[in-house]
């Protein structure tokens, strides 16, 4: 790589990087693979991040896209953080698949609301991102009950049967400024409209915008490590650049671009999707510590506690390997 401009200083946002659900989801693959040996197979990626998927492939992990005939019958499989559908449920258990939920408990809460509200006769429309994992899923609990809707342009052709029996749920790894004025829209068209009654938005992706906001204006650049389909981590980048800093997503170092670092680029400020570890945060810091940079500062906006307890069929199986 040709020789770029090295920062003054690097600011390191906090909170950044795994989420509880991603750890949880990580280490339930980890821990099969550890209890049943290998090849466990996984549904779709277990979260959206390159290294993290080649990394669990190496030890033995064997991704699939659906359901296929390349699972044998009762093999361990494992669905992901993002959640599936009844339909895939009940596809596994036809085919005798020894399954293991991964899906983030923020998701699942998701799911429920879905189910609550359809329950009720309720039209329920979804904000989220078509396409993603996490919305086909939610959107299979329900899919005679469920509209998806992407923006504000969405609500204003809107329209549906009975007002008042209309609630809106929304994907967890969101934009919190965007989501906050897609609802604000529905709540002004639809004033009957009603809600969960806590954000459906998840904590780590509140934080790391809530981080990186108050950490953009203070930089010359933003680099958000990540993988392009990770919707929380594009959510980053977006964050910085409202604010009119220059950011951009990159799975590691490699893809650094020198014209991004310039003579004026004296301060760059540095976050990582929920999904991404925090040995890719280490490598872009020896990177620029190579280069010269010797001012790191860690850019603490809070402190996160949150922890999720493993798939209870992980931890009997813990337990019983613990007793043998």
């Amino acid at each position: 790589m040709p020789q770029m401009h090295a920062p003054e200083k690097l600011l390191l946002a906090a909170p950044r990087g795994y989420c509880a659900g991603v750890d949880r989801a990580v280490q339930t693959v980890e821990r099969a693979l550890e209890l049943h040996g290998a090849p466990v197979y996984v549904r779709k990626e277990i979260v959206h991040n390159k290294h993290v998927v080649e990394t669990l492939r190496d030890r033995g992990a064997v991704f699939v896209d659906e359901l296929d005939d390349s699972i044998p019958e009762g093999a361990i499989t494992v669905f992901s953080a993002h959640g599936v559908s009844p339909a895939v449920h009940a596809d596994a258990e036809r085919r005798q698949l020894q399954t293991i939920d991964a899906t983030c408990p923020l998701v699942t809460k998701v799911h429920r609301e879905a189910i609550k509200f359809a329950a009720e006769g309720y039209t329920i429309v979804l904000i989220g991102h078509a396409g993603h994992e996490e919305v086909e899923g939610t959107m299979g609990e329900a899919p005679d009950h469920i509209v998806l809707i992407e923006s504000e342009a969405d609500v204003d052709t809107l329209e549906v049967e009975d007002e008042r029996k209309l609630a809106y749920i929304n994907q967890t790894t969101l934009s919190v400024d965007e989501t906050r004025g897609i609802i604000a829209r529905l709540r002004e068209k639809f004033p009957h409209i009603t809600g969960p009654r806590t954000d459906d938005i998840c904590y780590a992706t509140t934080n790391r915008q809530a981080a990186v906001r108050q950490m953009a204006d203070k930089c010359d650049l933003v680099l958000v490590i990540g993988s392009k389909n990770s919707s929380n981590s594009n959510r980053l980048v977006d964050v910085a650049r409202d604010l009119g800093t220059p950011s951009y997503l990159i799975d590691n170092a490699s893809q650094i671009e020198e014209a991004w670092l310039t003579a004026d680029t004296k301060i760059v400020g540095i976050s990582s999707g929920a999904s991404v570890p925090e040995e890719l945060v280490d490598n872009l810091v020896a990177f620029f510590r190579e280069r010269g940079t010797s001012d790191v500062q860690e850019f603490e906006v809070l402190r996160e506690d949150v922890r999720f307890m493993l798939p209870k069929q992980i931890r009997q199986a813990m337990t019983a390997a613990a007793e043998a």
